[in-house]
């Protein structure tokens, strides 16, 4: 296998940098705040005919969301999923995880 296929007789050895070779990687610095000072709100859509409810923003670490995804999903009896800094659950569950958010200590936007 060749190493570079479009030399052409070019010399790309004078600090050249070829753009597909090395792609920076994305790092997200997400500031992690306590459940009480977060801001959250509500959103939702319809997806297929179907409403999905989406809380953000979380401002946690990816393994603290998970787990609170995990103990919500139980507690509503809903399917749900992480999306970004946000979470989504399958229908209208908005009173109840206002609920239940509340008692875990988050705050919403009013």
């Amino acid at each position: 296998m060749r190493e570079n296929l479009f030399e052409m007789g070019a010399n790309f050895d004078d600090g050249w940098s070829f753009d597909n070779k090395e792609k920076p990687s994305k790092q997200k610095s997400i500031e992690i705040k306590a459940p009480e000072k977060h801001q959250l709100y509500f959103a939702k859509e319809k997806r297929r005919g179907k409403v999905v409810t989406i809380v953000k923003p979380f401002c946690l670490e990816e393994k603290t969301l998970k787990e609170l995804l995990a103990t919500l999903k139980k507690r509503l009896g809903t399917g749900g999923t992480i999306k970004g800094e946000s979470l989504e659950f399958q229908g209208e569950v908005q009173e109840n995880l206002r609920t239940q958010l509340e008692t875990l200590g988050y705050r919403f936007k009013r």
